[in-house]
């Protein structure tokens, strides 16, 4: 079976977006190349090399991965709430890095994949656990969709195109460098595209993009031509300025969570990956685990976090439910409690106007 994704995969990516030499390319830009873009930390190297990757592909080979002993399905959602919800401050869950985050009046969407599969045709690749826990036509109208990176887990086509066309008009797409080519290619042209440390204003909010370890690629021949990076939003709600932090996917760098921690100073709620992050001699690089995810708290000074990232498509060799375990470990060993670094259920909406 993996053999057949393997050449599914081969055949499947020809597109060739993303290849041309970098347009944005600024030499006085550390993480700028004359093709693409890098990591902060240049040992960060990624995508690994190949031979390490079909390595990886002959140790899972033979690998039984146990099902989940947790009850992954999605909860209930609170359709009425979610799509009735003007003033309050509140986040849900949909599943993988898609998150409803409510605030300031605003709805903004993270990284929206609804589709069956992760991958660049329907009939292969990375299949979900479980369906999306709020389809499309539930959500209330989408004002601001943020995409970190141009994986298929995370910049999904036919999401983007069905958000573009929902009742009352497009949502504003933010995408870091590069990636807008990718959405104008299907016809999609509310789009912002932004470099680390840029903002924009949205109806009083404001979005920025920050800097996460990651890398991107859609193609075969085109690694790293497009920018990644995960995102600050900001607004006013009930009196209050309230600070998210969405992580997308990344590996661990101190550096760019310290420098995140120090330019905004508290966060009220990092959304932040906690799965997909075994075997770590091939995922450390792009992936923390959920002892880095937890330093990743604490250098952003959260308040509070969120889990997101895990147990909704099986990417890597640890159980869909393992990062719920690595996770309380991780809390342990740091001294936070479970309210201060939670998960909820696929579905489960949290409301945080209660937060100090």
């Amino acid at each position: 079976m993996r053999r057949c994704l393997l050449a599914a995969l081969a055949t499947a990516l020809a597109a060739t977006s993303c290849s041309a030499p970098n347009r944005y390319y600024d030499p006085k830009k550390p993480h700028h190349t004359e093709r693409g873009f890098r990591n902060t930390d240049p040992a960060a190297v990624a995508p690994r090399p190949f031979g390490e990757f079909l390595r990886w592909q002959r140790e899972r080979w033979s690998l039984e991965i146990p099902p989940p002993k947790v009850d992954l399905s999605p909860n209930v959602p609170d359709l009425g709430y979610i799509q009735k919800n003007r003033g309050d401050f509140a986040v849900t869950w949909v599943g993988h890095a898609t998150v409803l985050v409510q605030m300031g009046g605003l709805n903004i969407l993270t990284d929206p994949q609804f589709s069956e599969r992760a991958f660049p045709v329907q009939w292969a690749g990375p299949k979900r656990f479980q369906p999306p826990a709020v389809r499309i036509a539930e959500l209330p109208h989408i004002d601001v969709v943020a995409i970190s990176h141009n994986h298929y887990d995370h910049l999904d086509l036919g999401s983007v195109k069905a958000l573009a066309a929902q009742p009352g008009g497009s949502p504003l797409f933010l995408v870091p460098l590069g990636n807008e080519r990718l959405l104008a290619d299907e016809g999609v042209t509310n789009v912002r595209a932004l470099d680390w440390w840029d903002s924009v204003e949205v109806r009083g909010a404001r979005v920025h993009l920050v800097p996460v370890q990651h890398w991107s690629r859609r193609t075969l021949t085109d690694a790293n031509r497009c920018l990644w990076g995960g995102f600050v939003l900001e607004a006013n709600s009930r009196g209050k300025l309230r600070r998210v932090f969405f992580g997308g996917d990344t590996g661990y760098s101190s550096a760019d969570f310290k420098a995140i921690g120090a330019k905004f100073g508290a966060i009220d709620l990092g959304l932040i990956p906690i799965g997909a992050y075994a075997p770590r001699w091939f995922m450390q690089a792009q992936h923390v685990d959920p002892d880095e995810a937890v330093k990743i708290h604490q250098d952003i000074r959260a308040r509070r976090s969120l889990g997101i990232h895990w147990g909704t498509f099986q990417l890597t060799d640890e159980p869909l439910d393992q990062a719920l375990v690595d996770l309380a470990a991780a809390r342990q060993k740091h001294g936070l409690s479970s309210g201060e670094f939670f998960t909820v259920r696929h579905g489960e909406t949290r409301r945080l106007d209660a937060l100090p």
